[in-house]
Formats: C-alpha cells, sequence, structure tokens
C-alpha cells in the first residue's frame, strides 16, 4: 500500500466533509465511557441514546439547480456516521438505503470508522465483494483488550481500505502483529473532556515506533486533556489539543 495514500486516511482534512444518516449511539466498551455525543447532546437536552435517522440522510444525493451533486469530490473524504457506529444494530432497517447511495457516489471517497468490527460481515450489501473501492473502514481500539477482540477481525475481513484509530487511547497497545501492509494508516488521540483519562505520550511514541517499523503511516491527532509526558501532567484545552499534537512533530511520513 502507499504510505502516503495511508496518511492522507488518517487525517481530518480541511476539505472534507461529514454526512451522518442516523444520530444516536449505544455505549459498546471502555473508550465510550466519556462519549463526546452523549456530552455534546446532553448539553442541549438531547439523550444521546435514542438512535433517529437524520435530515441529512440523503445528503450525497442532493443536487443544486443547475443539476450538479451540492457534495462535489473537492469536499473529500466524507467522514461517515460520526455521530453514531455505521454498524449499529438499531440502525439495521436504514444501512441498505445507505449502502445504495455509498454506490451510487462512487465519484467519493467514504470514510467510515467504527468500534462494531464484530457486525460488519452480517452488514454488507450483497455485491459489496472485495469491498467497494471507495470506501475505507477505520477500526477503532482504544486498549490492548479491544485490539486483540477486533483486529483479527479486521484484517480478515472483506475491505479493500483499512486503517486504525487508537482514540481514546487509554494504555499502551502492541500492534505489532496487526500491522500488515494492508493497514494504511494508524491515527492515535487522548481523550478529550472534563471527566477524560489520562493519555500518556511514551504510549503514543510505542504506536509510531511500531508504524515506522512496520511502515504504516503514523498520525497523532489529538493530545486529549489528561496528558502526561515525561512524567509530567498537563491539563490541556480542548482547542489547543490537536495544535499541541501537530507541535509534538512526530507523523510518520513527515508531512
Amino acid at each position: 500500500h502507499s504510505v502516503s495514500e495511508g496518511r492522507r486516511t488518517s487525517r481530518f482534512l480541511m476539505a472534507s466533509s461529514v454526512w451522518n444518516p442516523w444520530h444516536g449511539c449505544t455505549k459498546y466498551s471502555e473508550g465510550c465511557l466519556h462519549c463526546y455525543v452523549y456530552r455534546r447532546d446532553k448539553s442541549v437536552g438531547r439523550d444521546a441514546s435514542v438512535i433517529i435517522k437524520t435530515k441529512n440522510f440523503d445528503l450525497p444525493l442532493r443536487k443544486g439547480r443547475n443539476g450538479i451533486y451540492k457534495l462535489g469530490k473537492d469536499e473529500c473524504p466524507v467522514y461517515t456516521c460520526m455521530t453514531s457506529d455505521f454498524f449499529l444494530d438499531k440502525a439495521d432497517a436504514w444501512r441498505n438505503e445507505a449502502w445504495r447511495i455509498i454506490r451510487i457516489r462512487e465519484d467519493l471517497s467514504f470514510v467510515i470508522i467504527t468500534k462494531r468490527i464484530v457486525r460488519f460481515s452480517s452488514c454488507i450489501p450483497s455485491d459489496w465483494g472485495a469491498g467497494y473501492p471507495n470506501v475505507t473502514i477505520m477500526c477503532t481500539v482504544e486498549n490492548q483488550k479491544q485490539a486483540d477482540i477486533r483486529l483479527p477481525l479486521f484484517l480478515s475481513a472483506p475491505i479493500r481500505r483499512k486503517a486504525i484509530i487508537c482514540e481514546p487511547l487509554l494504555g499502551p497497545i502492541d500492534l505489532g502483529e496487526y500491522l500488515s501492509p494492508e493497514i494504511e494508516s494508524v491515527t492515535v488521540g487522548g481523550e478529550s473532556g472534563d471527566e477524560a483519562r489520562v493519555c500518556d505520550y511514551s504510549w503514543v511514541r510505542s504506536l509510531r515506533s511500531q508504524c515506522v517499523a512496520h511502515g504504516t503511516g503514523f498520525h497523532f491527532k489529538q493530545t486529549g486533556t489528561l496528558f502526561y509526558k515525561d512524567g509530567k501532567g498537563y491539563r490541556i484545552k480542548r482547542e489547543l489539543q490537536m495544535s499541541q499534537a501537530e507541535k509534538a512533530g512526530i507523523d510518520w511520513p513527515e508531512p
């Protein structure tokens, strides 16, 4: 695989778009404890555990008066289901139509981030084959336990473009046996919010070293709120967490 391609898929690019065909989720594993969707919904008096089909369900198919799609290639990648999980069981009734939309917009690149890779094989469309070429699946693993549960399934799944996300990073993770050539990139980030758990820089550096050793793209996305480095703890404001990670200058290969 191309490491430069992996680096591109690992970032929330300025030119990217978000498509949320449904909203709301149920907490699933350790990484969900302080979910940002729950936190944000609570702030506006909404219950994030209620799953609803959104008014933007058909967003990729909408056209302007000139007959041209409103969502163009210059807004790729399209990050899909960022306020839910694409493979959530409560969205089973809507998923086939979402796949149909993705298939119609073969000119767009869709990125799907999931903790529920265990449901993947039962949620793909009949014409999936080896995977749609315009879909990247990013499997989230927040600790070693979840890495060992999810990544063997992820590696064996018929997916053309694969990447790993360790966010929120809750402890040291050894990805060595899982960084096969088909994994384009690894994205790492700490947990945000007032109740955030610690992210230790040594865990981040270890994952970077593993990626370099295997020729896998690496991106340090954000520090999280509670960041430990060289035995010292720092509380970092939300608006600075991504810029502080960028200042570390440890993305590989370098941008």
